[in-house]
């Protein structure tokens, strides 16, 4: 971050603008807004800043700028038309260690103001660190849109209930329960904002005596192949409600930084050939932390009923009668080919695809001579190990050696890497990628060359 955002309380503190002009009266009535002692500093003063004076809101300092303005200062801002001037009142501020907000030169500033939307006592804050002030600004205006004015009303009530939960709700999971059905509660909302404070205390009151049951439930969420952007609204909503995180490898960093930050997190992770935990320890992770009366997000990569091993988990969770549900996920397989420009099914050149994977020793025997059939798309998932056993098989089985093979490496990551080449290269272009990575193979792979764009 160029920025640690962070919200700071001004009432009764003293601050220093220096400028009176039109930028500066901007600033000026945010200071004031937040209840600062606002102390202005310039040569001359706009009839505004002069009225204000009268009314004893603010205090006024004429001449230039004098370093000695700065004594007793929690906050500086330089809004003043001269840059030179700016730039001095910035060095005066570093030197006292005082934090300082330059106009139009927020690279060289230690302190920036945020585009506001204002919900008091709930605020939102959008920065984007000085470089693009007009996007800010476009995404405060957004939100302004689509958050009601009653929040701060629901806010300023939900303070007044603090200790009345801690007292009622024992538990940190009870207490986030009450409060997610408090702020949910359309009624409450719609009760706040026609100012009818006797109707919302009986509705809180029916919240608080509210049945809030102790079970626990598991979501097993698909967290699709790497990208961020393609987890599911319904995928981001369970996971950022979760009590406890269970997780793999193929889970991006990216996903993991949408979870709720108190959220317990828990890593199985898995590659081929090595269970850092073993699937049965996992089944009895999920059923314990349920039991315990957690909301539990099994997070897998893809989507959790392709090769995710995701109905052995929940035929274990419906041995213990534990609520479960699925979310899927954009699997590997499709995520993959998009982003390589390579359609899994296309009229010239497959009618069907085949999801097959790659852990052949476990799995017996496949049928090839189906597999090595014209028109599909072969799509071979964790095959790196097996890549010379595929290429052999589907060979001797009547493939042609110059078939069309691709393999992603990380797909639809900032890391995507994809390998091409023929059938008879297969078992030597695996070992010019690592885990985890997909195996294409189809006609369909020479359309890549014309369809990519990632």
């Amino acid at each position: 971050m160029d920025y640690f955002p962070l919200f700071c309380r001004l009432q009764g503190r003293r601050c220093l603008l220096v400028g009176a002009g039109d930028v500066a009266e901007r600033k000026a009535r945010l200071l004031l807004e937040a209840g600062a002692e606002l102390w202005v500093g310039a040569p001359v003063f706009s009839p505004t800043f002069r009225e204000w004076a009268q009314q004893k809101a603010i205090t006024l300092l004429p001449g230039p700028f004098d370093p000695e303005w700065l004594t007793g200062c929690w906050l500086v801002v330089a809004a003043t038309s001269d840059d030179a001037v700016n730039q001095q009142v910035a060095e005066a501020a570093e030197t006292q260690q005082i934090f300082c907000n330059l106009v139009d030169a927020p690279q060289a500033a230690s302190a920036i103001m945020p585009s506001i939307v204002d919900r008091s006592p709930l605020m939102v804050a959008v920065s984007s660190g000085g470089r693009a002030p007009v996007l800010a600004r476009l995404l405060r205006e957004r939100l302004e849109a689509i958050l009601p004015q009653h929040l701060g009303q629901l806010a300023q009530r939900a303070g007044t209930l603090r200790d009345r939960v801690k007292k009622q709700f024992g538990s940190l999971n009870a207490r986030r329960h009450f409060w997610e059905r408090f702020f949910s509660s359309e009624r409450l909302a719609q009760t706040l904002a026609n100012g009818d404070s006797e109707r919302a205390e009986q509705i809180t009151d029916a919240l608080f005596n509210a049945d809030i049951s102790s079970q626990g439930e598991v979501a097993l969420v698909g967290a699709g192949p790497g990208d961020a952007g393609l987890l599911t609204l319904k995928g981001l909503q369970h996971i950022q409600q979760a009590d406890v995180i269970v997780y793999d490898r193929l889970v991006s960093d990216e996903i993991l930084n949408l979870v709720r930050r108190d959220a317990e997190r828990i890593f199985v992770g898995k590659r081929a050939g090595h269970h850092c935990v073993p699937q049965d320890e996992i089944n009895q992770l999920l059923c314990e932390q349920a039991q315990r009366g957690k909301r539990v997000v099994r997070l897998k990569g893809g989507d959790p009923f392709i090769f995710g091993r995701g109905g052995e988990e929940l035929e274990a969770l419906a041995q213990l009668q534990i609520p479960f549900s699925v979310v899927p996920g954009i699997t590997a397989a499709s995520g993959c080919a998009a982003y390589s420009g390579i359609p899994l099914t296309h009229r010239d050149h497959a009618q069907s695809v085949r999801l097959v994977t790659g852990h052949l020793q476990k799995t017996g025997t496949l049928a090839w001579q189906t597999l090595a059939a014209e028109q599909q798309t072969l799509v071979f998932y964790m095959g790196l190990a097996q890549a010379g056993e595929i290429q052999q098989q589907l060979i001797k089985h009547g493939m042609r050696r110059d078939m069309p093979v691709a393999l992603v490496e990380n797909g639809t990551s900032t890391r995507q890497r994809v390998v091409t080449g023929t059938l008879d290269e297969l078992e030597a272009l695996a070992g010019q990628v690592i885990s985890p990575s997909l195996m294409i193979i189809g006609s369909v792979v020479s359309l890549r060359a014309s369809l990519r764009w990632f």
